[in-house]
């Protein structure tokens, strides 16, 4: 294109030049009809601007990540006179477009219509637009080019898809844990010490205190521990949608995979958040997944959400301390976390941490140890071969 307007530049100087030197009828007529082609190329390019027609359409706005939608595209020419290299670009950050062809440029004649009709995918969970994001319009001479965007666009809204895993391999290293633990004589969801005056009889733990001939006190009982323990961050940490959107998409995705797998196995788990203040919800099986998913799919991640808050409530109220085994689905792992989390994994709680970010967390992973585990998710990761 570059090179046709240098060429035309080129012809517009000799016209001007020929009727400076000689004049005449036909220096004149070469001159002004130079000069009328670019005017004639921006007249044509308004009226595809303004007469040109896109139609689209996606089988249902409700979408789930990674899940395929019908999507219909039309262009349409309902004028009397032919648009002439006319193409299209597709929204391609969050969402695209199986089969569909590259950078294809459509000729159309009156009363011409050319339909596209495949599948969409969306990427990620979240409410944004999908399909046709602009249109760009090039003139007959090829000298100018148009770009403007699609006025008719589709906004989709797009729920997490569930993950369903068939084992976990974050917990596979706390087998053995638990079995010699088992073995060892002790319950692995009990915390002893030496018996103080004025701790109830009732949290003796006489069997270990006959063998080792002293008193030793419970400090939790193991029938009242609820088991499993989720708890997620949900603070939003850039407002960039190219990075937040992604980021979220994967917290949720590993929430929900996780609880899809105790659901299934009829494992009742407990999940913490906070939406404005600490939400806990207990879910109790299969039954309760359904609202367990609606829920997650309208929960909100907010800039104000305090992490480190959210959790102290968790941790103030006893709830964590009452789990054997706790999940955590973070972003931004610091010496706060691992100092809460260390707490927990030494007093008997199994810990497993899933940091959900594209960076290195080597730093941290290496503080792990047999009761706390510590694992990094990217981003774009097929979470079975990683959780």
């Amino acid at each position: 294109m570059k090179l046709r307007r240098f060429l035309f530049l080129g012809l517009w100087i000799l016209s001007l030049a020929a009727i400076t030197n000689y004049g005449g009828t036909v220096s004149y007529g070469f001159f002004y009809g130079v000069t009328m082609i670019p005017v004639v190329s921006l007249v044509y390019m308004v009226c595809v601007y303004a007469r040109f027609k896109i139609y689209q359409e996606i089988g249902s706005r409700n979408m789930v990540c990674g899940q395929p939608e019908r999507y219909l595209f039309v262009l349409q020419n309902e004028d009397y006179f032919a648009f002439t290299s006319v193409s299209v670009r597709l929204y391609a950050d969050f969402s695209y477009v199986e089969e569909m062809p590259g950078d294809v440029e459509y000729e159309l004649l009156p009363g011409d219509r050319f339909s596209f009709e495949t599948r969409m995918v969306c990427r990620y969970r979240g409410e944004y637009e999908v399909g046709v994001k602009e249109v760009v319009v090039t003139d007959f001479f090829r000298l100018f080019r148009l770009r403007y965007r699609n006025p008719g666009t589709v906004k989709a809204l797009v729920s997490p898809r569930v993950v369903v895993l068939t084992e976990l391999k974050s917990i596979g290293e706390f087998q053995a844990l638990l079995r010699r633990e088992i073995l060892g004589g002790t319950e692995m969801d009990v915390l002893v010490r030496d018996y103080r005056e004025g701790d109830p009889p009732r949290q003796i733990h006489w069997k270990l205190a006959a063998r080792e001939q002293k008193l030793k006190t419970r400090l939790r009982i193991g029938e009242e521990k609820e088991g499993i323990a989720l708890f997620c961050d949900m603070k939003r940490y850039d407002r960039e949608r190219e990075r937040n959107l992604p980021l979220e998409n994967k917290m949720l995705e590993v929430l929900l995979a996780l609880g899809f797998f105790f659901a299934g196995k009829d494992a009742g788990f407990s999940v913490y958040y906070s939406q404005n203040g600490l939400v806990k919800n207990r879910v109790r099986g299969m039954k309760d997944f359904d609202a367990f998913y609606r829920e997650m799919d309208g929960v909100i991640f907010r800039e104000e959400e305090n992490l480190h808050g959210t959790l102290e409530q968790a941790m103030s109220g006893g709830n964590l301390w009452m789990s054997k085994l706790v999940f955590f689905v973070l972003h931004d792992l610091d010496e706060q976390i691992m100092e809460v989390t260390g707490r927990l994994a030494a007093e008997g709680t199994m810990v497993v941490i899933y940091a959900v970010t594209d960076s290195s967390q080597e730093e941290y992973v290496r503080q792990g140890s047999e009761r706390r585990k510590i694992m990094t998710v990217p981003t774009e990761a097929a979470l079975e071969g990683v959780l």
